[in-house]
């Protein structure tokens, strides 16, 4: 039995629980338009200004009293202990005995940070600087490649939080990149790695390969791949300018030819899915440069400081937390459905699949017992006004209770009013037409203006009525910056925190994925042994049809 760190509990057990199942009952028949008529300030209650973030969480089947229960399960649950854990190094990832500092790459004071008594913070401060030295040599033209020419593209080798964290940014943060073009080679297939290879110059390429262990086997086969394509042109001595590695494994690397000088640290305090701050996020430092990636860094901890120190009735990533809960595991709502109102953000949704299925995704308890409630809910997610146009058909009229987060910016980068000004009217009007719907009564009276038969009115009005009452809620920042991104993203990683905590689950380990890692090893072998291993029926039959490709 492990010695508990976080509070341990059963959240079904708590009063407020039970209050919660009881309040639920009393107002599940209430639509979100009753809970405007029912309290004139129900929209200022549910709306939250912070720095150049306005947060209104008024559209959802909530009330004052829903909140106040819930701000009580927070607390039966220790979560303001839980916190304390979370930011103090202590080692909250108990099966795998590692703290979560993740939080520590960006934090803005200097003050000392211990985890097995060691103050990291010089450590963190050290590893910045090293990639900052780095990435302005590259930037500037000063690293040269083999045949004395300065870099001009970068391949980020890496395969889950070592790619969809930096690729993800990399993205989202395109407006302020500078000339280098950077890739990313994630998944296994050759196909993948030759199709990222076209139209590259050895001579001008940097490959950043990014493994904690330098065994992870997608990663260690594109990287071998990608090595023997380079060394086609170029002399094996050119490996030592034309790659470097985000790793702890210094014997694998050595053996790969990387130069010792060529190595970014990583630290088992900080899991992969929440790496993007560290050295991991090599390639978005190189493609945006050191100030920008500083200015990340500082939004990411800003956000920080206001979830350690805000009162939960006014803390975003706290009430965020809250709200999913109240409808995952008391509405029934399996997803959640994420549509940010720019293009920029088309990878958001993808990323914070791992973020948050990655660690939330548990069925046992930390005491190692099955849970008897439900915990992460199934995220996804596109890009508005593309979603419109796709799966919003679902959101309005289907049978399934589905949240919807809506991110926009008042401003586009590139001072496109016009454009803008559409976007965020389809982001404002989607939010008001999920709330309000569309009555029987007012599509009758719109098909009889456009001429419509009584007997065609009566035919065509149960298709176009929206029952409304979908519940929505709408980040709207100032301007999409490194620093709101950097917030933007912080803001989410809490609110997993705090659905770990209250679901009584631990949220930093991912023993889920190493099964299929390890019984592909199993097949692989298979593929070429005389005889293979047994298996299923439908396994040893998919194994032999792939033996003799």
């Amino acid at each position: 039995m492990l010695r508990m760190i976080l509070p341990n509990h059963n959240p079904k057990t708590f009063k407020s629980w039970g209050r919660l199942e009881k309040h639920f009952q009393s107002i599940r028949n209430l639509s979100i338009k009753d809970h405007f008529a029912a309290n004139k300030q129900h929209s200022e209650v549910f709306q939250w200004y912070w720095k150049d973030f306005f947060i209104d969480l008024s559209k959802n089947r909530w009330n004052e009293k829903t909140l106040s229960i819930l701000l009580e399960l927070a607390k039966e649950a220790e979560l303001p202990k839980a916190i304390d854990s979370y930011f103090n190094g202590s080692a909250i990832n108990q099966t795998e005995n590692r703290a979560v500092l993740h939080t520590a790459l960006r934090q803005i004071n200097a003050d000392p940070l211990f985890v097995n008594k060691e103050n990291i913070i010089p450590l963190v401060k050290e590893t910045k600087q090293k990639m900052y030295a780095f990435s302005e040599a590259v930037i500037s033209g000063k690293w040269k490649g083999y045949s004395g020419k300065s870099i001009t593209h970068v391949v980020n080798i890496g395969i889950g939080g070592s790619d969809l964290g930096p690729a993800m940014v990399s993205e989202a943060l395109a407006f302020y990149k500078n000339h280098l073009e950077v890739r990313f080679v994630s998944n296994v297939e050759g196909d993948h790695v030759r199709e990222s290879l076209k139209r590259l110059d050895p001579e001008t390429t940097l490959f950043v390969v990014v493994s904690k262990t330098f065994t992870t086997q997608e990663t260690l086969s594109n990287a071998q791949t990608i090595r023997k394509w380079f060394l086609k042109s170029a002399p094996e001595k050119g490996i030592t300018q034309h790659f470097v590695a985000v790793s702890t494994n210094l014997e694998k690397i050595d053996a790969f030819g990387i130069a010792p000088e060529n190595i970014f640290p990583m630290n088992d305090w900080v899991g992969g899915r929440f790496s993007l701050w560290s050295a991991v996020g090599l390639s978005i430092c190189l493609g945006i440069g050191s100030k920008h990636f500083e200015q990340l860094l500082q939004g990411a901890g800003e956000m920080d400081v206001h979830f350690k120190t805000t009162p939960f009735e006014n803390n975003i990533p706290v009430l965020l937390a809250l709200l999913s809960i109240w409808y995952n595991n008391f509405w029934k709502a399996e997803t959640e459905v994420l549509v940010p109102y720019t293009q920029y953000l088309k990878n958001f949704p993808s990323y914070l699949q791992q973020a948050i299925m990655e660690s939330n995704g548990k069925g046992v308890d930390r005491d190692g017992n099955s849970v008897t409630y439900q915990t992460a809910t199934i995220v996804w997610g596109a890009p508005g006004t593309n979603a419109q146009h796709a799966f919003f058909q679902l959101l309005h009229q289907g049978t399934k209770l589905i949240p919807a987060d809506f991110i926009g910016f008042k401003k586009s980068l590139h001072g496109d009013k016009n454009h803008q000004s559409k976007l965020m009217a389809n982001f404002i009007a989607q939010t008001e037409a999920l709330m309000m719907g569309k009555s029987e009564k007012k599509v009758e009276e719109e098909l009889f203006s456009q001429g419509h038969s009584k007997e065609q009115i009566q035919q065509l009005t149960p298709f176009k009525v929206f029952t409304g009452n979908r519940p929505t809620n709408s980040f709207l920042i100032e301007l999409l910056t490194p620093k709101s991104l950097g917030a933007l993203i912080a803001c989410y990683e809490h609110k997993i925190f705090v659905q770990g905590v209250l679901w009584n689950i631990f949220s930093y380990d991912q023993w889920g994925v190493e099964l299929g890692k390890e019984l592909a090893n199993v097949v692989l072998d298979d593929f070429e042994a005389l005889v293979p291993q047994p298996h299923d029926p439908s396994t040893t039959k998919l194994i032999e049809l792939l033996r003799n490709v």
